[in-house]
């Protein structure tokens, strides 16, 4: 492998969702010869050094935080103990605090001779673009988002469509292909702002500092998600390089540091002993859980529908989603016993091996919250999906599935939707059968793996889409720095 020597610094915001993409991306961009400095709050490098394999050398740089100073509950360094859009908030604003504290990190990183190539941020991080361009160095804002999920969500806090009209359903100003958005598609937040609220003034301001950046890296895919770049490049003025997926390898000791509640051996073994195409996984993601009505439904639905199942289980709202489940307390009584009795489904407590399940042969499908993370893992094997999305772009990740991808029914939407177990049953349905729609949609996902499949690519006769585009982003950082010398 050529050693370039070069340097190249990221910087996540400190949620599972986004330090996920950014070490698999800063991985992947360590096998192509460049350096990598890692930068995050005290906690969170703690936790990161559990996920890099023995022999990365990745450089993990701690930035100084203090929650305490900040109204925050001692040692809250990140979104995985945060129950409340609040406390959520308070941690978005808190994060502004580390700009001086970024600023010295690169101003020692270059006084102490590293030649610095690019700062890749968080799209939650604009602020570091000024930051970064005070020395000089190329810019780039990397999000796992979709560009179609990302280009509503963007559309919507810049404009606040919904606040200017009675109906229930509007178009985007600036973003008419995207079709008409819902308002059962707008978090609760959102609905409420109007352009003071905090929510408006912090995300508005860091919205409005994209057009800073020197350009716009997204985990997707540009023979899938064309809408959504075609948005940020005519929006902008910027490029806009898809490079995804960036996805995590089967080999991953574990997501993000933490350990799955079933052992992937014992996980693939049940799922062996499955017929092709018969298994339903079902998980909402770190951060997500259903109402404990909604959990009881699905639980319901789930023996109704006799499908084998796996699901990964959190406690329900209103309830610490990382304590222990309690499936008496929680689930239809007797419903684990004979789930397990009838060797029907299997319950992981937390965290499952993703990936691992995905990729087997006899998961049909995937009942899933819609992040993106999650949507590309499927769409690489091929599993077609059954939305419930519950905050952010989530909705609009679904939209794109449904209406432009043709890979997913929606079966809800959000913790305040009522789901009736009849109405689940449907949709499990509509996507595990073997004829019709699921026929189809099986089709479509698997149309959809081979064009993932293609992006990333890298032959010598052919270069995928997603291949070209890392490499014309590293020329264009490369550009830079021979331009400033």
């Amino acid at each position: 492998m050529e050693e370039k020597n070069q340097n190249i610094v990221m910087f996540p915001f400190m949620a599972q969702g986004h330090t996920i993409p950014f070490l698999t991306l800063a991985l992947k961009i360590e096998k192509m010869g460049y350096k990598i400095t890692f930068v995050n709050t005290p906690l969170n490098i703690k936790n990161l050094k559990k996920s890099l394999p023995p022999s990365s050398t990745i450089r993990l740089v701690e930035i100084p935080f203090d929650s305490s100073k900040h109204g925050l509950p001692p040692g809250l360094e990140n979104t995985d103990t945060v129950t409340t859009y609040d406390l959520m908030l308070d941690l978005f604003e808190a994060s502004l605090s580390l700009k001086p504290y970024f600023r010295n990190l690169l101003s020692d990183l270059i006084s102490g001779g590293a030649s610095l190539l690019c700062v890749i941020t968080d799209m939650f991080f604009a602020w570091t673009a000024d930051v970064t361009h005070e020395f000089g160095v190329f810019h780039a804002i990397f999000s796992g988002c979709s560009g179609f999920g990302l280009g509503c969500y963007y559309s919507l806090w810049m404009n606040l469509p919904h606040r200017k009209t009675e109906s229930l359903e509007f178009s985007l100003p600036d973003f008419h292909e995207a079709g008409k958005i819902h308002v059962t598609q707008l978090m609760d937040i959102m609905l409420k702002a109007d352009g003071t609220d905090r929510w408006s003034r912090f995300l508005i301001y860091n919205l409005s500092l994209w057009v800073r950046s020197d350009a716009i890296l997204l985990n997707t895919v540009e023979e899938i998600d064309g809408i959504g770049l075609s948005y940020f490049r005519i929006k902008l003025g910027l490029p806009v390089w898809p490079i995804g997926p960036v996805l995590r390898s089967v080999d991953n000791r574990s997501r993000g540091g933490k350990v799955p509640g079933i052992s992937p051996e014992l996980c693939i073994k049940w799922l062996d002993s499955k017929p092709l195409n018969s298994v339903l996984y079902i998980s909402f993601g770190s951060q997500s859980t259903i109402s404990a009505s909604q959990m009881m439904q699905l639980a319901k639905a789930l023996e109704m529908s006799g499908n084998n199942f796996i699901w990964v289980v959190r406690p329900p709202l209103g309830f610490d989603i990382n304590a222990e489940f309690e499936a008496e307390e929680w689930l239809p009584e007797g419903f684990a016993k004979r789930a397990e009795e009838q060797n029907r489904g299997l319950i992981v407590t937390k965290w499952a091996p993703q990936v691992e399940i995905l990729s087997h042969k006899s998961v049909a499908a995937f009942l899933s919250h819609c992040g993106w993370n999650s949507v590309l893992e499927s769409l690489s094997c091929g599993v077609p999906l059954i939305g419930w999305p519950f905050y952010a772009e989530q909705f609009y990740n679904a939209k794109l599935l449904v209406e432009e991808v043709g890979v997913c029914v929606e079966v809800a939407r959000g913790t305040h939707f009522e789901v009736r177990r009849e109405d689940i049953v449907h949709k499990i349905e509509m996507v595990m059968r073997v004829d019709g729609k699921a026929k189809q949609m099986r089709e479509k996902a698997c149309e959809v793996e081979t064009m993932i499949g293609d992006a990333i690519r890298d032959e010598e006769d052919y270069k995928g889409s997603s291949v070209k585009s890392m490499e014309e982003f590293l020329n264009a950082a490369l550009l830079t720095k021979e331009s400033k010398t």
